[in-house]
């Protein structure tokens, strides 16, 4: 089947509701006031995307306000990764406990760079049994862009292991954003032990689709509104 008919297809079985249903829309603007929240809730609400990613501050305070009727994700070791296995533990423990349904955590990356896999896994591993008590998903980042190949592959297959719901990427803070290579390589890698999530970069409604057709299951943006928009006006429906 060609490019152009996966795309057709695409267009024939994907409306703007079900393409923001795969969409983590992201806002870790560390400018971003109480207001600016507000308007991404309101988003998510409207549109239907799959979950917010907000700073823990901003989670764990717009949950305390009492908004429960969307899934409100958060961030572990970010954007660096190189905080302690224990100090992730308890980001992780204190996100789940006060309600937050996702954490996306970044793997320790100078542990993995200097083949301390087993200290990488145990890492991830701890943060799946803290999320294991709340029913919470955990998404762990691997930062593609400073990895080989070969690295990605090793990388998945930790994260797999780990019992980890979804390999992600990057942060969008290090070394570059998600890449059709890179997507392709972990979903390869992956072969169905674990999710892809795609995130870094992508800005278009042609982003996002290129980052699902390739292997990617959901996708993380801030530009998450305009990426639907602009998909509706392209399927012209």
């Amino acid at each position: 089947m060609s490019f152009h008919k996966y795309i057709t297809k695409f267009f024939e079985e994907v409306d703007e509701r079900k393409l923001a249903s795969v969409i983590d829309y992201t806002l870790l603007k560390v400018d971003a006031d109480d207001g600016v929240v507000m308007s991404y809730v309101e988003n998510v609400r409207r549109y239907g995307f799959r979950c917010l990613v907000l700073s823990p501050y901003q989670a764990i305070k717009l949950l305390d306000s009492g908004v429960r009727d969307i899934c409100i994700a958060s961030i572990v070791g970010f954007p660096n990764g190189y905080t302690t296995r224990d100090v992730k533990v308890f980001e992780a423990e204190k996100l789940f406990s006060s309600g937050v349904n996702e954490v996306d955590i970044v793997m320790n990356i100078q542990a993995f760079k200097s083949r301390n896999y087993s200290y990488v896994y145990e890492e991830i591993r701890s943060v799946v049994e803290v999320a294991k008590k709340y029913n919470g998903v955990v998404k762990v980042i691997i930062e593609a862009p400073l990895l080989s190949d070969e690295e990605k592959i090793k990388a998945v297959d930790i994260v797999a292991k780990a019992g980890a719901d979804y390999v992600k990427t990057s942060t969008g803070f290090l070394g570059g954003g998600a890449t059709l290579h890179d997507v392709y390589i972990l979903w390869k890698a992956a072969d169905g032990r674990v999710k892809i999530k795609a995130a870094g970069g992508i800005r278009s409604a042609l982003d996002a689709i290129s980052m699902l057709l390739i292997g990617a299951d959901i996708i993380g943006t801030s530009s998450a509104v305009k990426i639907v928009d602009e998909y509706k006006k392209i399927r012209g429906r």
